[in-house]
Protein backbone atom coordinates (compact mmCIF):
# COMPACT_ATOMS: atom_id res chain seq x y z
CA UNK A 1 0.00 0.00 0.00
CA UNK A 2 1.31 3.40 -1.00
CA UNK A 3 -1.29 6.15 -0.62
CA UNK A 4 -0.87 9.37 -2.58
CA UNK A 5 -3.37 11.39 -0.54
CA UNK A 6 -4.54 11.56 3.05
CA UNK A 7 -7.98 10.36 1.96
CA UNK A 8 -6.44 7.26 0.37
CA UNK A 9 -4.47 6.64 3.56
CA UNK A 10 -7.65 6.84 5.65
CA UNK A 11 -9.51 4.47 3.32
CA UNK A 12 -6.68 1.91 3.42
CA UNK A 13 -6.53 1.85 7.20
CA UNK A 14 -10.31 1.77 7.55
CA UNK A 15 -10.49 -1.25 5.23
CA UNK A 16 -7.64 -3.16 6.87
CA UNK A 17 -8.46 -6.39 8.65
CA UNK A 18 -4.98 -7.41 9.77
CA UNK A 19 -1.69 -5.91 11.00
CA UNK A 20 -0.11 -3.02 9.10
CA UNK A 21 3.63 -2.35 9.00
CA UNK A 22 4.04 1.42 8.61
CA UNK A 23 7.20 2.49 6.79
CA UNK A 24 8.53 5.92 5.88
CA UNK A 25 11.90 5.78 4.16
CA UNK A 26 12.85 2.37 5.56
CA UNK A 27 16.13 3.64 7.00
CA UNK A 28 15.79 2.30 10.57
CA UNK A 29 15.62 -1.37 9.72
CA UNK A 30 12.21 -2.00 11.31
CA UNK A 31 10.64 -5.18 9.91
CA UNK A 32 7.24 -6.23 11.24
CA UNK A 33 4.59 -8.73 10.24
CA UNK A 34 1.63 -7.35 8.34
CA UNK A 35 0.76 -5.53 5.15
CA UNK A 36 3.35 -2.91 4.25
CA UNK A 37 2.08 0.68 4.16
CA UNK A 38 4.61 3.12 2.71
CA UNK A 39 4.13 6.85 3.27
CA UNK A 40 6.54 7.98 0.54
CA UNK A 41 3.63 8.90 -1.73
CA UNK A 42 2.53 11.59 0.74
CA UNK A 43 5.27 13.96 -0.32
CA UNK A 44 5.93 17.65 -0.70
CA UNK A 45 6.40 20.87 1.26
CA UNK A 46 2.95 22.46 1.50
CA UNK A 47 3.91 25.67 3.30
CA UNK A 48 7.20 27.39 4.07
CA UNK A 49 7.27 30.86 5.62
CA UNK A 50 10.91 31.75 6.37
CA UNK A 51 9.90 34.98 8.08
CA UNK A 52 7.68 33.06 10.48
CA UNK A 53 10.23 30.25 10.94
CA UNK A 54 7.51 27.78 9.97
CA UNK A 55 7.48 24.80 7.62
CA UNK A 56 4.67 22.37 6.84
CA UNK A 57 5.32 19.17 4.87
CA UNK A 58 3.61 15.90 4.09
CA UNK A 59 5.01 13.01 6.09
CA UNK A 60 6.67 11.20 3.19
CA UNK A 61 8.73 14.22 2.16
CA UNK A 62 12.44 13.40 1.94
CA UNK A 63 14.44 14.97 4.76
CA UNK A 64 17.02 16.09 2.19
CA UNK A 65 14.35 18.06 0.31
CA UNK A 66 13.41 19.89 3.49
CA UNK A 67 17.02 20.60 4.46
CA UNK A 68 17.75 21.94 0.97
CA UNK A 69 14.76 24.29 1.08
CA UNK A 70 15.78 25.55 4.52
CA UNK A 71 19.43 26.01 3.58
CA UNK A 72 18.42 28.21 0.63
CA UNK A 73 16.91 30.61 3.20
CA UNK A 74 19.76 30.30 5.71
CA UNK A 75 17.71 28.14 8.07
CA UNK A 76 17.83 24.61 9.49
CA UNK A 77 16.17 21.93 11.60
CA UNK A 78 17.77 22.83 14.91
CA UNK A 79 17.32 19.37 16.46
CA UNK A 80 19.88 17.88 14.04
CA UNK A 81 18.20 14.59 13.00
CA UNK A 82 20.44 11.57 12.60
CA UNK A 83 20.89 9.64 9.35
CA UNK A 84 20.64 5.96 10.33
CA UNK A 85 21.57 4.41 6.98
CA UNK A 86 25.27 3.70 7.45
CA UNK A 87 24.78 2.46 11.00
CA UNK A 88 21.87 0.19 10.06
CA UNK A 89 23.12 -0.86 6.63
CA UNK A 90 19.93 0.37 4.96
CA UNK A 91 19.46 2.18 1.65
CA UNK A 92 16.17 4.02 2.08
CA UNK A 93 15.51 7.75 2.03
CA UNK A 94 14.94 9.44 5.40
CA UNK A 95 11.56 11.19 5.56
CA UNK A 96 10.29 13.92 7.84
CA UNK A 97 7.46 11.67 9.02
CA UNK A 98 9.93 9.01 10.08
CA UNK A 99 11.99 11.60 11.93
CA UNK A 100 8.93 12.80 13.85
CA UNK A 101 7.52 9.32 14.47
CA UNK A 102 10.82 8.26 16.07
CA UNK A 103 11.52 11.67 17.67
CA UNK A 104 14.98 11.57 16.08
CA UNK A 105 17.18 14.16 17.80
CA UNK A 106 20.92 14.70 17.40
CA UNK A 107 23.76 16.26 19.43
CA UNK A 108 22.10 19.69 19.63
CA UNK A 109 19.32 18.23 21.75
CA UNK A 110 21.40 19.02 24.82
CA UNK A 111 21.03 22.74 24.14
CA UNK A 112 17.82 23.32 22.14
CA UNK A 113 15.63 20.27 22.79
CA UNK A 114 14.33 17.28 20.88
CA UNK A 115 12.37 16.96 17.65
CA UNK A 116 9.08 17.02 19.59
CA UNK A 117 10.00 20.43 21.03
CA UNK A 118 9.91 21.91 17.51
CA UNK A 119 6.60 20.36 16.52
CA UNK A 120 3.77 22.84 15.94
CA UNK A 121 1.09 20.56 14.56
CA UNK A 122 0.30 17.16 13.06
CA UNK A 123 -2.28 15.52 10.85
CA UNK A 124 -2.60 11.74 11.12
CA UNK A 125 -4.95 8.83 10.52
CA UNK A 126 -5.66 6.66 13.55
CA UNK A 127 -6.31 2.93 13.63
CA UNK A 128 -10.00 3.35 12.80
CA UNK A 129 -9.29 5.28 9.61
CA UNK A 130 -10.25 8.62 11.16
CA UNK A 131 -8.26 11.71 10.17
CA UNK A 132 -7.17 13.83 13.14
CA UNK A 133 -5.60 17.30 13.23
CA UNK A 134 -3.91 18.74 16.31
CA UNK A 135 -1.84 21.87 16.87
CA UNK A 136 -1.24 24.62 14.37
CA UNK A 137 1.52 26.78 12.94
CA UNK A 138 2.67 28.74 16.00
CA UNK A 139 4.01 27.84 19.44
CA UNK A 140 1.36 28.51 22.09
CA UNK A 141 -0.11 27.10 25.26
CA UNK A 142 -3.30 25.14 24.69
CA UNK A 143 -5.81 23.25 26.76
CA UNK A 144 -6.77 19.67 26.09
CA UNK A 145 -4.58 16.80 24.87
CA UNK A 146 -1.23 17.64 23.32
CA UNK A 147 -1.39 15.04 20.57
CA UNK A 148 1.52 16.71 18.78
CA UNK A 149 3.93 15.64 21.52
CA UNK A 150 2.24 12.26 21.88
CA UNK A 151 2.66 11.39 18.22
CA UNK A 152 6.34 12.41 18.29
CA UNK A 153 8.14 9.23 19.28
CA UNK A 154 5.13 6.91 19.00
CA UNK A 155 6.75 5.01 16.09
CA UNK A 156 3.50 4.77 14.13
CA UNK A 157 1.73 2.75 16.84
CA UNK A 158 -0.99 5.35 17.51
CA UNK A 159 -1.57 6.67 14.01
CA UNK A 160 0.03 7.19 10.62
CA UNK A 161 1.29 10.73 10.14
CA UNK A 162 0.13 12.47 6.98
CA UNK A 163 1.45 16.02 7.58
CA UNK A 164 3.68 17.77 10.13
CA UNK A 165 4.24 21.43 11.01
CA UNK A 166 7.63 22.45 12.35
CA UNK A 167 9.37 25.45 13.83
CA UNK A 168 12.76 26.04 12.18
CA UNK A 169 15.69 28.27 13.21
CA UNK A 170 18.34 30.37 11.46
CA UNK A 171 21.60 28.77 10.45
CA UNK A 172 24.42 30.19 12.62
CA UNK A 173 27.13 32.27 10.99
CA UNK A 174 29.93 29.95 12.07
CA UNK A 175 30.96 27.25 14.55
CA UNK A 176 34.01 26.07 16.46
CA UNK A 177 34.87 22.97 18.46
CA UNK A 178 37.01 22.84 21.59
CA UNK A 179 38.67 19.44 21.88
CA UNK A 180 40.28 17.96 24.98
CA UNK A 181 42.57 14.99 24.41
CA UNK A 182 43.26 12.02 26.63
CA UNK A 183 40.46 12.10 29.21
CA UNK A 184 38.99 8.98 30.77
CA UNK A 185 35.25 8.50 30.42
CA UNK A 186 34.62 9.79 33.95
CA UNK A 187 36.91 12.80 33.46
CA UNK A 188 35.21 13.57 30.14
CA UNK A 189 31.73 13.51 31.67
CA UNK A 190 32.91 15.92 34.38
CA UNK A 191 34.48 18.20 31.75
CA UNK A 192 31.31 18.20 29.64
CA UNK A 193 29.21 19.04 32.69
CA UNK A 194 31.52 21.94 33.50
CA UNK A 195 31.32 23.31 29.95
CA UNK A 196 27.54 22.90 29.72
CA UNK A 197 27.17 24.63 33.08
CA UNK A 198 29.25 27.60 31.94
CA UNK A 199 27.74 30.77 30.45
CA UNK A 200 29.33 30.09 27.04
CA UNK A 201 26.36 28.36 25.35
CA UNK A 202 27.77 24.99 24.36
CA UNK A 203 25.59 23.46 21.60
CA UNK A 204 27.15 20.00 21.63
CA UNK A 205 29.12 17.94 24.14
CA UNK A 206 30.40 14.49 23.19
CA UNK A 207 33.19 12.11 24.15
CA UNK A 208 34.79 9.46 21.98
CA UNK A 209 36.89 7.01 24.04
CA UNK A 210 38.58 6.14 20.75
CA UNK A 211 38.86 9.13 18.43
CA UNK A 212 39.96 9.16 14.81
CA UNK A 213 43.61 8.90 15.90
CA UNK A 214 42.90 6.07 18.31
CA UNK A 215 43.05 8.18 21.49
CA UNK A 216 40.22 9.69 23.58
CA UNK A 217 38.80 13.06 22.56
CA UNK A 218 36.15 15.19 24.25
CA UNK A 219 34.33 17.64 21.96
CA UNK A 220 32.58 20.89 22.93
CA UNK A 221 30.82 22.83 20.16
CA UNK A 222 29.89 26.51 20.06
CA UNK A 223 27.84 28.20 17.31
CA UNK A 224 26.69 31.69 16.44
CA UNK A 225 28.16 34.98 15.21
CA UNK A 226 31.85 34.85 14.38
CA UNK A 227 33.04 37.21 17.11
CA UNK A 228 30.96 35.47 19.76
CA UNK A 229 32.09 32.01 18.68
CA UNK A 230 35.77 33.00 18.77
CA UNK A 231 35.41 34.50 22.24
CA UNK A 232 33.38 31.63 23.69
CA UNK A 233 35.69 28.96 22.26
CA UNK A 234 38.68 30.68 23.87
CA UNK A 235 36.86 30.99 27.18
CA UNK A 236 35.88 27.31 27.19
CA UNK A 237 39.44 26.31 26.34
CA UNK A 238 40.56 28.44 29.28
CA UNK A 239 38.41 26.38 31.63
CA UNK A 240 40.68 23.43 30.84
CA UNK A 241 44.03 25.19 30.51
CA UNK A 242 45.72 22.44 32.55
CA UNK A 243 44.70 19.81 29.97
CA UNK A 244 45.62 19.05 26.35
CA UNK A 245 43.23 21.44 24.60
CA UNK A 246 42.95 22.47 20.95
CA UNK A 247 40.33 24.41 18.99
CA UNK A 248 38.99 23.62 15.52
CA UNK A 249 37.83 26.90 13.98
CA UNK A 250 37.08 25.79 10.41
CA UNK A 251 33.25 25.58 10.29
CA UNK A 252 33.28 22.93 7.56
CA UNK A 253 35.60 20.72 9.61
CA UNK A 254 33.39 21.28 12.66
CA UNK A 255 30.29 20.32 10.66
CA UNK A 256 31.98 17.11 9.52
CA UNK A 257 33.06 16.23 13.06
CA UNK A 258 29.58 16.65 14.45
CA UNK A 259 27.89 14.82 11.57
CA UNK A 260 30.09 11.88 12.54
CA UNK A 261 28.96 12.16 16.16
CA UNK A 262 25.33 12.54 15.09
CA UNK A 263 25.43 9.46 12.85
CA UNK A 264 27.67 7.40 15.19
CA UNK A 265 30.24 7.04 12.42
CA UNK A 266 32.63 5.22 14.74
CA UNK A 267 30.35 2.16 14.54
CA UNK A 268 29.89 2.14 10.77
CA UNK A 269 31.03 -0.96 8.93
CA UNK A 270 31.45 -2.99 12.12
CA UNK A 271 29.67 -6.10 13.37
CA UNK A 272 27.73 -6.46 16.59
CA UNK A 273 24.59 -5.12 18.19
CA UNK A 274 24.14 -1.41 18.85
CA UNK A 275 22.37 -0.08 21.93
CA UNK A 276 21.34 3.42 22.86
CA UNK A 277 21.27 4.16 26.59
CA UNK A 278 19.57 7.28 27.96
CA UNK A 279 20.71 8.03 31.49
CA UNK A 280 21.62 10.62 34.08
CA UNK A 281 24.96 12.09 32.91
CA UNK A 282 26.56 11.62 36.33
CA UNK A 283 26.05 7.85 35.93
CA UNK A 284 27.27 7.68 32.33
CA UNK A 285 30.85 6.49 32.86
CA UNK A 286 29.77 3.78 35.30
CA UNK A 287 26.99 2.57 33.01
CA UNK A 288 29.27 2.66 29.98
CA UNK A 289 31.68 0.34 31.75
CA UNK A 290 28.86 -2.01 32.76
CA UNK A 291 27.80 -2.52 29.14
CA UNK A 292 31.06 -4.37 28.44
CA UNK A 293 30.94 -2.73 25.02
CA UNK A 294 33.55 -3.15 22.30
CA UNK A 295 33.05 0.54 21.50
CA UNK A 296 31.32 3.49 23.17
CA UNK A 297 30.31 7.03 22.28
CA UNK A 298 28.94 9.54 24.78
CA UNK A 299 26.67 12.36 23.58
CA UNK A 300 24.41 14.93 25.27
CA UNK A 301 27.08 15.58 27.89
CA UNK A 302 26.86 11.93 28.95
CA UNK A 303 23.06 11.73 28.89
CA UNK A 304 23.19 9.44 25.84
CA UNK A 305 25.50 6.44 25.49
CA UNK A 306 25.93 4.55 22.24
CA UNK A 307 27.31 1.05 22.86
CA UNK A 308 28.44 -1.58 20.35
CA UNK A 309 28.46 -5.05 21.89
CA UNK A 310 28.80 -8.65 20.77
CA UNK A 311 25.82 -10.00 18.89
CA UNK A 312 23.10 -11.27 21.20
CA UNK A 313 24.30 -9.38 24.30
CA UNK A 314 21.54 -8.37 26.72
CA UNK A 315 22.75 -4.93 27.74
CA UNK A 316 19.72 -4.35 29.98
CA UNK A 317 20.71 -7.35 32.11
CA UNK A 318 24.24 -5.99 32.41
CA UNK A 319 23.07 -2.53 33.44
CA UNK A 320 20.49 -3.65 35.97
CA UNK A 321 18.20 -1.00 37.45
CA UNK A 322 19.15 2.60 36.69
CA UNK A 323 17.50 5.95 36.12
CA UNK A 324 16.96 5.72 32.36
CA UNK A 325 16.33 3.20 29.60
CA UNK A 326 18.17 1.15 26.98
CA UNK A 327 16.98 0.78 23.38
CA UNK A 328 18.21 -1.91 20.98
CA UNK A 329 18.93 0.05 17.79
CA UNK A 330 20.63 -2.69 15.76
CA UNK A 331 20.27 -6.37 16.53
CA UNK A 332 17.70 -8.99 17.48
CA UNK A 333 16.92 -11.27 20.39
CA UNK A 334 15.76 -8.58 22.83
CA UNK A 335 12.78 -6.20 22.84
CA UNK A 336 13.67 -3.04 20.95
CA UNK A 337 12.34 -0.78 23.69
CA UNK A 338 12.82 -0.96 27.44
CA UNK A 339 9.90 -2.87 29.03
CA UNK A 340 7.68 -0.42 30.92
CA UNK A 341 6.70 -0.67 34.59
CA UNK A 342 3.23 -2.15 34.87
CA UNK A 343 1.59 1.15 35.84
CA UNK A 344 3.02 2.87 32.77
CA UNK A 345 2.31 -0.15 30.57
CA UNK A 346 -1.34 0.00 31.59
CA UNK A 347 -1.54 3.63 30.52
CA UNK A 348 0.15 2.74 27.23
CA UNK A 349 -2.32 -0.05 26.56
CA UNK A 350 -5.18 2.32 27.28
CA UNK A 351 -3.86 4.88 24.79
CA UNK A 352 -3.42 2.26 22.08
CA UNK A 353 -6.92 0.95 22.68
CA UNK A 354 -8.28 4.45 22.07
CA UNK A 355 -6.11 5.27 19.06
CA UNK A 356 -5.95 1.82 17.46
CA UNK A 357 -8.76 -0.36 18.85
CA UNK A 358 -8.28 -3.07 16.20
CA UNK A 359 -4.55 -3.40 16.99
CA UNK A 360 -3.43 -2.78 13.41
CA UNK A 361 -0.55 -0.33 13.53
CA UNK A 362 3.05 -1.56 13.98
CA UNK A 363 1.83 -4.25 16.33
CA UNK A 364 4.49 -5.55 18.70
CA UNK A 365 7.03 -2.83 18.00
CA UNK A 366 6.75 -1.04 21.32
CA UNK A 367 5.54 -3.92 23.48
Amino acid sequence: MRPETEAELADMIAAATGPICVRGGGTRGVALNGDLLETGGLSGITLYEPGSLTLVARSGTALAEIETALAAEGQRLAFEPMDHRSLMGTKGTPTIGGVVAANVSGPRRVSVGACRDFMLGVRYVDGTGTTVKNGGRVMKNVTGYDLVKLMSGSWGTLGVLSEVSLKVLPQPETAACVMIDGLSDAEAVAAMARALGSPFEVSGAAHLPVGTDGTPVTMLRVEGFAGSVAYRADQIAGLFSDLAVRIERDPEAVATQWAQVRDVAAFHGSDGDVWRVSCTPSEAAQLGAKTGADALLYDWGGGLIWARVATGTDVRARLGAFDGHATLVRGTGQPKFQPEPEVVAALTRGLRQKFDPKGLLNTGLMG
